[in-house]
């Protein structure tokens, strides 16, 4: 479903003579195949982002080769936006003035969907996210954990087949949270929808993903389970701990044999 091959992203920074370039993503190579759940983890500049708008058709890369649900992502941005579901955590594609049924409807007519498919599909996701107490109500005027639920809804009311989150947890409180996390389990369960979440909340890695990606310094430095990460520091007893390990001294080794 998603396939990476030697990508590289470079951006010149800085005037003039104090001109410089500094390489967000160096080479990096991986696979999603479709129905998986994979974790991506990194320092803050570890090039994680970077790597979610290449995906997204946000930034073409500067080398390399991209495809995303069989589309090159920066060629064919408007077919692939019908394919996935995007959310960034701290950004929203609602209206901030509407009220929230309001921006679903215009999210409705902009993917073409059929009247009669949406209100089934809105009504599911307004029972799986409790929507329904707040459909009235300005964007503006919803907590982060209403505004995050009504951005879940709005990245899936087109069905799409990949769904991209960007910290999707970050600022809510732990019932939000639980709440999130059992709705994504149960869509990549019963829908076979792929999903890569970006975050630094261990606990959504440890709750959702079969699989994890480490990125540092916009390389790859580990791609396996949980089990084999804890095995790259096999005396630290927590994955918060395992991690920490490992942005302060760098790229993971191998897990023993």
């Amino acid at each position: 479903m998603i396939e990476v091959d030697g990508v590289g992203r470079s951006f010149t920074v800085g005037r003039r003579r104090a001109r410089r370039t500094v390489h967000a993503v160096r080479d990096l190579s991986f696979t999603i195949e479709a129905g998986e759940f994979v974790g991506c983890l990194g320092p803050n500049g570890a090039g994680k982002s970077t790597t979610i708008k290449m995906l997204t058709g946000i930034l073409a890369p500067t080398s390399g080769r991209l495809r995303v649900a069989g589309f090159d992502p920066t060629r064919r941005r408007t077919a692939l936006a019908r394919r996935i579901g995007v959310v960034f955590g701290q950004r929203t594609t609602l209206w901030w003035d509407l009220p929230l049924r309001d921006s679903f409807q215009l999210i409705r007519h902009l993917y073409n969907v059929d009247q009669k498919v949406f209100r089934a599909r809105l009504g599911a996701l307004t029972d799986l996210l409790g929507l329904d107490e707040f459909m009235g109500t300005p964007v503006r005027q919803l907590s982060l954990g209403q505004r995050v639920r009504g951005d879940i809804t709005a990245a899936l009311l087109h069905d799409p087949a990949v769904l991209v989150l960007d910290e999707p947890t970050i600022g809510l409180d732990v019932v939000s949270k639980v709440a999130l996390r059992d709705f994504l389990r149960a869509l990549n369960a019963e829908r076979g929808t792929t999903v890569l979440l970006t975050t630094h909340d261990l606990g959504d890695v440890e709750k959702l993903c079969r699989r994890v990606m480490l990125i540092d310094h916009g390389s790859l430095a580990f791609d396996g389970t949980l089990d084999d990460l804890r095995a790259t520091v096999p005396d630290e007893r927590s994955i918060e701990d395992v991690v920490a390990r490992l942005y302060t001294e760098g790229a993971a080794p191998s897990p023993p044999s």
